[in-house]
C-alpha cells in the first residue's frame, strides 16, 4: 500500500532500459505509487513530444539521466529546462560518471549511479526531498 504523501507523479527518464526499470522499481518499493518512464533518445528524435509527455503525465519530479556524450546531452537538457512546461517542476539528475560530467559542464547536483544499492537510496532520498517528503 502506497503512502498518500507519495502520490505525486514521478517521471524516470534515462537512455538505458535496465536503469529505467531499476529506478521505477526502487521508487515504487519506496512508496511512490505513480511512476511514468521515458527515454532520452525518444525526446531527442521527436518520437515523443516532451511538452505533450509533461502535459499528459504532469510529473512533479523528473529523474533525468545525463549520459554520454555528456556535452550534447547536457545541452539538450538545458533546452528542455528552458521550456514553459518545465516551470515549477523539480528535477533529480543522475549520471554514470559524475567526475567526467562535471569536468565538461561544471559542478552539478547529479547523483552517480554505478549499480550499488546506496546509489538508488540517494535517488529515492533526492526525490523525497524534491517533493518535500524527506
Amino acid at each position: 500500500m502506497s503512502d498518500p504523501k507519495y502520490s505525486d507523479v514521478i517521471a524516470v527518464i534515462n537512455s538505458n532500459e535496465d536503469t529505467v526499470e531499476m529506478l521505477r522499481l526502487i521508487l515504487q518499493q519506496s512508496g511512490f505509487s505513480s511512476i511514468v518512464t521515458g527515454h532520452v533518445h525518444h525526446f531527442k528524435t521527436g518520437e515523443v513530444d516532451f511538452r505533450k509527455y509533461l502535459a499528459d503525465h504532469d510529473p512533479a519530479v523528473l529523474v533525468y539521466d545525463i549520459g554520454i556524450p555528456y556535452d550534447k546531452n547536457w545541452t539538450f537538457l538545458q533546452v528542455l529546462l528552458d521550456t514553459e512546461s518545465m516551470r515549477g517542476r523539480k528535477i533529480v539528475l543522475t549520471t554514470t560518471n559524475k567526475a567526467v560530467l562535471e569536468r565538461i559542464v561544471g559542478p552539478t547536483d547529479a547523483i552517480e549511479i554505478v549499480g550499488k544499492p546506496y546509489d538508488l537510496q540517494q535517488v529515492v532520498g533526492a526525490v523525497k526531498a524534491a517533493i518535500g517528503a524527506a
